[in-house]
């Protein structure tokens, strides 16, 4: 029988632009071999919480320039520690028990890279989140 960890790998995406070499830190490596593919195996669902975040909030972003929508993705993910925490339990559930583990080691850090990481998929997606595309 598979373990939850190892169906867990499996469903990853490969990312061929996160190396990991030894010469990186802990958290680097964390980063491209864990909160990235997790992040782009996530991506649908990320990109719905924000969605879904929009209309929240009474759909003020549709009424913003496309500067002011950038800086809209920051302030959310960034202020609204209601949805930064909603975000961190899509990628952290996601999670080997390893990977946990290294994680509570450092998760302040980590929580950092991981929103950031959050923020530019978002950002590099934004055309997604107009109404056409719900």
């Amino acid at each position: 029988m598979k373990t939850r960890d190892s169906m867990l790998l499996a469903l990853r995406p490969e990312i061929d632009s996160a190396k990991v070499n030894s010469e990186m830190s802990t958290d680097e490596h964390f980063q491209n071999s864990t909160l990235r593919p997790i992040a782009k195996f996530q991506n649908d669902l990320l990109l719905a919480s924000f969605r879904n975040y929009i209309v929240k909030h009474k759909n003020v972003f549709y009424d913003l320039k496309p500067e002011k929508r950038m800086d809209y993705i920051d302030t959310a993910i960034n202020k609204d520690m209601k949805f930064r925490n909603s975000l961190k339990g899509i990628l952290i559930g996601q999670f080997t028990l390893k990977e946990f583990n290294t994680y509570i080691q450092n998760s302040s850090a980590l929580n950092k890279r991981m929103m950031d990481i959050v923020k530019e998929r978002i950002k590099s997606q934004v055309q997604l989140l107009e109404v056409e595309f719900v």
